[in-house]
């Protein structure tokens, strides 16, 4: 099955730039879930925020990359999927322009420099030392990742995307090797502007491990069930690498005195009093990447209208090369009437919302069915199916068809992992796939990955 990731689709927007530039901006949308709310009473309310990266209109537009390949040679990947890595390696070196930085970092129970970080001009050089890697002994996965972000270090520029891609099939074995660790790593990289996307390979790699060093670290995450899938994923990557169109962003949202901030709902957040700041790595051409807050409004009066957040926006177009600013507030209206109120909601940003909810209630069926109680985790996500599958006609027979297709994939995405969980056999493939799929939803991935098929798993197969 091809999961599109979600590319997930009213506030008076400025534009304020710090730097006037002729060229083109990115989007700022901020909408509330319930632009009217019911008078008299303290309401829950979903604010989303939005940005749009802005279209590169031709390859001369694209920012300059500086991208080390951190790749896994240990004893398991000899064979096929090391002879596929190299490929999709060398194929990646080729789409870099001359003036992109490039390095490659092997690691195996050692960590070695293969290609010191270095213009992309040499690339029949550079593809020969690919050609030579052979296979070693065991996965030094964190000492990989921080030798090849110090060679992404050597040419560190704000103007470029510089990003570390790590590929790996195995456990890490050697220094490093919890979840919350490799974390810690990616979010003292993301403070730096250096992002992280981690591609796992096979069925032996810590997913757990990959989604959070990739969510925190501000890349992408891929599961390769096949290697022959490599070079199709690390192209992909690279479409992405090289269509950034924005970066070092600031997003501060300051909430009302009457507002509680609650949580944010499928992203992160630092919320102190009434601001949030959400970090975000950077931003691709014409990709819509939105985040949640979930809050908690003071009763109003019938009739009245209230401030309810002010959102700013600071980032660096990648195009011109300045900073920009961008700024947005939104206001909600109270009535006594079910009817107006009822009429009001935005139905689309309550899709995104709810896209975002279910997500949630997914990991947690992934956790129940970890602990073994495989009857909760298939009730789960059989009500997610049922939830989505309503909210899907009550969006089709309001007009608001831009989320349908999200909305019908994530559905079946929920009953066939239903069906497959019960599959002890198929249960690590399967997990791999539900932890891509809620990484994917949750960033707005900007590339597509293959999911392997989940309902061929049979029905009858006993939990574990």
């Amino acid at each position: 099955m091809r999961f599109s990731l979600l590319m997930l689709l009213v506030a008076a927007m400025t534009v304020s730039p710090l730097h006037q530039a002729s060229a083109e901006q990115v989007k700022l949308d901020v909408r509330l879930v319930h632009p009217v709310m019911k008078a008299g009473e303290k309401q829950t309310n979903h604010l989303r925020i939005a940005l749009t990266g802005f279209e590169l209109k031709s390859a001369e537009e694209r920012p300059p990359v500086n991208v080390c390949l951190v790749l896994d040679h240990s004893g398991s990947m000899s064979g096929q999927k090391l002879a596929r890595a190299k490929e999709a390696a060398e194929a990646a070196i080729d789409r870099l322009s001359n003036d992109g930085i490039v390095s490659v970092v092997l690691y195996d129970s050692n960590v070695t420099v293969l290609v010191p970080a270095t213009k992309a001009t040499d690339r029949a050089s550079i593809k020969q030392k690919i050609r030579g890697i052979q296979a070693g002994s065991s996965t030094a996965l964190f000492a990989g990742v921080s030798k090849g972000a110090a060679e992404v270090r050597k040419f560190l520029a704000d103007e470029q995307v510089n990003r570390v891609i790590l590929l790996s099939d195995g456990l890490a074995n050697v220094g490093p090797k919890s979840p919350q660790e490799l974390e810690g790593l990616g979010r003292s990289l993301m403070k730096e502007a250096i992002s992280v996307s981690t591609l796992g390979l096979g069925s032996g790699y810590n997913e757990d491990l990959m989604v959070a060093l990739a969510s925190v670290g501000g890349g992408n995450h891929a599961f390769i069930e096949d290697a022959d899938s490599l070079v199709a994923v690390f192209n992909q990557e690279f479409d992405g690498l090289l269509s950034v169109v924005a970066n070092e962003f600031e997003i501060v949202v300051k909430l009302d005195e009457s507002v509680r901030p609650v949580r944010m709902i499928g992203s992160e957040g630092d919320i102190e009093g009434q601001t949030i700041r959400i970090p975000l790595a950077q931003l691709y051409a014409n990709q819509e990447r939105y985040f949640i807050v979930e809050t908690e409004v003071s009763p109003g009066t019938e009739d009245s209208t209230r401030d309810l957040a002010e959102v700013t926006v600071r980032y660096r177009n990648l195009q011109t090369e300045t900073k920009e600013k961008l700024t947005s507030s939104i206001q909600v209206r109270f009535s006594d009437e079910e009817k107006i109120v009822e009429e009001a909601k935005d139905m689309e940003v309550y899709a995104y919302c709810s896209l975002q909810i279910t997500t949630e209630l997914n990991r947690e069926a992934t956790a129940l069915r970890d602990a073994g109680q495989v009857k909760e985790a298939q009730s789960l996500l059989n009500q997610n199916a049922a939830s989505l599958n309503k909210l899907y006609f009550e969006c089709e027979a309001k007009g608001v068809n831009s989320v349908l297709p999200e909305l019908k994939l994530a559905e079946e995405s929920n009953e066939m992992q239903a069906e497959a969980i019960v599959d002890r056999s198929k249960w690590n493939s399967t997990r791999k796939s539900m932890r891509q799929l809620q990484n994917a939803v949750q960033s707005q991935q900007p590339y597509s990955v293959d999911v392997p098929s989940l309902s061929s798993s049979p029905s009858s197969a006993s939990g574990k």
